[in-house]
């Protein structure tokens, strides 16, 4: 660093208003009387006679030479170390303030982040507004998440920036990063908003055409999420499963004919009144997002779900390089089953049902854990049904139920009750925590 710029770096500094210079000046004062005190006690060990410094004259402080040099010497270096770690304490307040929540101290800000920071490593797999009320759940106990999200997507919003601009699906990108924005006030929620009335806007939310003008300016979809992860000062990763041109295609079985219906688009699976045997992806092998295989073969836990099983869960597992790297991978793998069925994908479906179409796809014996809900005692609107945990479901080994409902919105999990239960597994299964 030249001299020019430090002289840049060290006057900024010095600028009004920032709420420094004072305890700046009071470090000083600290430092100042802890060197008179050593310079007497150093004169005191080598016996050297030395008259009182004028220091002692111009600070009025003479009135000591009543008492024993040594004495002195402790004052000035004790009330010298009082000032300094006063002046300390109030430069850190200073410097802190524009991060502190209101009512809540330094040490509780910094102990609170510090656990974070060293929490465990933890890679989310999904899709929808399951994914993201998993994610606004976890960022509680961990700053190390990743985020691995579908870009089957092709309808709403995301399908037509996808079709108009040939870009990934935005939508369940941005809502997780929304989700994972350390502070979810008015920027979230102008991401989050939805236009209507005019035509042209009327559907397409903030964030995905934000994610859609910084992807042409940048170059990159991959990095316009970077950067709106620091707009956002989003504390962990997202990341889409594959970054090529992917569609999602099912057999469909209807009662009315003897072979299945082929349906493609993601959007439109849901639609079609019949049960889904199978779904791929077309192109039928695209290549993973190397990050995203990373942050699986990294982490210390793998979290499947909740999301809507045939088109948020299964098109990232179809992506072969992320389910190969879900084999390997040593972390212990969470299925999270949905607390309702979705119309046109999971009617009726049990919690096992909704193992073994996955596992259909991937493999028997998927799963280390299966979350389930097992409160069943609130009212769901018309359509909706509890997915229940039946005697087949109680008797896997793997399955574990709690209470997971959010009591304003029962079909969904609530996002403080899924992470703790999870945080509780992963304890569990790995031991206590990681000291902070």
């Amino acid at each position: 660093m030249n001299v020019r710029k430090l002289y840049t770096e060290l006057s900024g500094w010095l600028k009004i208003g920032l709420g420094v210079k004072r305890w700046m000046l009071v470090i000083l004062l600290g430092l100042l009387l802890v060197s008179i005190g050593l310079t007497m006690l150093v004169l005191d060990l080598y016996r050297a006679p030395y008259t009182e410094p004028l220091i002692l004259n111009l600070l009025s402080l003479a009135a000591l030479r009543f008492l024993p040099r040594l004495l002195r010497v402790t004052i000035f270096i004790g009330g010298g170390l009082i000032v300094f770690s006063y002046g300390i304490w109030g430069l850190n307040r200073a410097l802190l303030r524009p991060f502190l929540r209101p009512g809540s101290r330094v040490v509780e800000e910094l102990t609170r982040y510090r656990q974070k920071e060293q929490g465990p490593r933890i890679a989310a797999i999904g899709g929808g507004h399951g994914l993201s009320t998993l994610l606004r759940g976890l960022k509680a106990y961990t700053h190390n998440l990743s985020a691995i999200v579908t870009v089957a997507d092709d309808g709403g919003s995301s399908g037509r920036l996808r079709q108009s601009f040939g870009i990934l699906p935005p939508g369940d990108i941005r809502n997780c990063l929304a989700a994972l924005s350390d502070d979810e006030g008015l920027l979230t929620q102008l991401f989050q908003y939805r236009f209507s009335g005019a035509p042209d806007l009327a559907g397409h939310s903030f964030g995905n055409l934000f994610l859609t003008a910084l992807a042409d300016l940048t170059g990159s979809f991959e990095q316009a999420i970077v950067e709106s992860g620091r707009v956002l000062s989003v504390h962990g990763r997202v990341y889409p499963s594959t970054t090529h041109d992917v569609r999602l295609v099912a057999d469909v079985m209807l009662p009315a004919m003897a072979a299945p219906l082929r349906v493609e688009g993601e959007s439109k699976i849901p639609q079609v009144a019949g049960r889904v045997r199978r779904v791929w992806l077309e192109p039928n092998n695209p290549p993973a997002f190397p990050p995203a295989l990373r942050a699986i073969l990294t982490a210390d836990l793998i979290v499947i779900g909740p999301g809507s099983l045939y088109t948020s869960i299964l098109p990232n597992l179809l992506v072969r390089d992320i389910l190969e790297a879900l084999k390997v991978a040593r972390a212990p793998k969470i299925y999270v089953c949905n607390i309702a069925t979705q119309s046109g994908e999971t009617d009726f479906y049990t919690c096992l049902e909704h193992v073994q179409a996955i596992e259909e796809h991937v493999g028997e014996d998927f799963f280390d854990v299966i979350l389930c809900n097992d409160f069943h005692e609130l009212e769901l609107p018309p359509g909706v049904r509890w997915v229940n945990v039946d005697e087949r479901s109680r008797a896997d080994r793997r399955v574990y139920c709690a209470d997971l409902v959010d009591r304003a919105h029962p079909w969904r999990h609530d996002a403080q009750k899924l992470a703790r239960v999870i945080m509780e597994i992963y304890q569990e299964k790995t031991g206590p925590l990681r000291d902070s």
